[in-house]
């Protein structure tokens, strides 16, 4: 039997056991640091780890050099099972790929190809994550769910809410992924990590000999294993059999004069710079689009932006 069956079996709700604390664990850092700080403050621990995708799908994405780093892999459900191992308390893997690409994959790609630029990892946060990992805490008696992002949780008596604030640590903070998540959702959540660096979870982690103390940070989406957008969405529809062959379309600027042409509107995203089709000395800036259409309004900058992938904005 899997471990998302017996969940499944399991009643809605067990009776809440003092102290329990289900925990998030993606195989990193931060969550894994999450485990051993929450032990260290003698709470009892149960670990829970999603599989979101099916890494062996599209294999033509696997590019032949090392892989980048990314969440959610397999070899970090592997991760996640040897820090609960070594910190000595239960660990459960349950299966999410089909919420997964139903409510963040399938959406992620048909957003790009509409002229949208999604955040991925906002939308799992919201629709795919917390949810039903605050059923599964339900389920086992815990108190509430742990996670190891980088923000903070406060009660406002003023007002009888729930806020959420940004991390200590600036550099890290990702209260912006969970501005989605429900008063009910915050009250039985906790962010241990919102009030330490990165640098101190990585020393706490070296001190308790967490197995991945030095585990690079991921830094690409979990589903895409080349890094390129551009390429995943390609491939996905091509499995979806979809065709992009008549995507492209023309690059028009801000006075409707055509200045080039385009191969597809999902290589494209506010704030991105494509010059490489122009002749014109002057860069585009934030290409946009109608929805639904296949022609990109460049809104050109200032001659002296000519490079491709020379961004104006970050040169003020």
């Amino acid at each position: 039997m899997n471990s998302a069956a017996q969940f499944d079996i399991l009643p809605d709700r067990a009776e809440t056991q003092r102290g329990l604390i289900a925990v998030a664990m993606s195989g990193g850092v931060d969550s894994s640091t999450v485990a051993a700080l929450l032990q260290l403050q003698g709470r009892a621990v149960v670990g829970l780890t999603m599989q979101l995708w099916n890494q062996r799908r599209l294999p033509e994405l696997q590019g032949a050099g090392p892989a980048q780093h990314r969440c959610c892999s397999l070899e970090d459900v592997y991760d996640a099972k040897s820090v609960a191992q070594h910190l000595n308390f239960p660990h459960y893997v349950v299966n999410f790929e089909e919420q997964f690409e139903a409510r963040v994959v399938r959406p992620f790609v048909d957003h790009y190809l509409a002229g949208r630029t999604p955040i991925a990892c906002t939308n799992c946060n919201t629709d795919v994550k917390f949810e039903p990992l605050l059923r599964m805490a339900r389920q086992i008696g815990a108190e509430g769910l742990a996670t190891g992002h980088y923000a903070r949780i406060r009660r406002n008596d003023e007002t009888s809410r729930w806020e959420l604030l940004r991390a200590r640590d600036d550099s890290k903070d990702q209260s912006y992924f969970l501005w989605g998540l429900t008063q009910e959702q915050l009250s039985r959540s906790e962010f241990p990590l919102g009030e330490l660096t990165k640098e101190e979870v990585r020393a706490l982690a070296r001190r308790v000999n967490l197995p991945v103390a030095e585990k690079p940070e991921s830094m690409e989406l979990c589903f895409v294993p080349s890094g390129s957008y551009v390429q995943f969405i390609q491939a996905y529809s091509r499995e979806r059999g979809i065709s992009l062959q008549d995507g492209g379309g023309e690059i028009v600027n801000e006075n409707n004069e055509v200045v080039g042409r385009h191969n597809g509107v999902h290589n494209f995203t506010m704030r991105t710079v494509r010059a490489s089709r122009l002749t014109r000395r002057s860069a585009p800036s934030l290409p946009a689009k109608p929805l639904f259409s296949t022609t990109v309004i460049a809104f050109l900058a200032a001659a002296g932006f000519s490079s491709p992938g020379a961004h104006p904005l970050n040169h003020q």
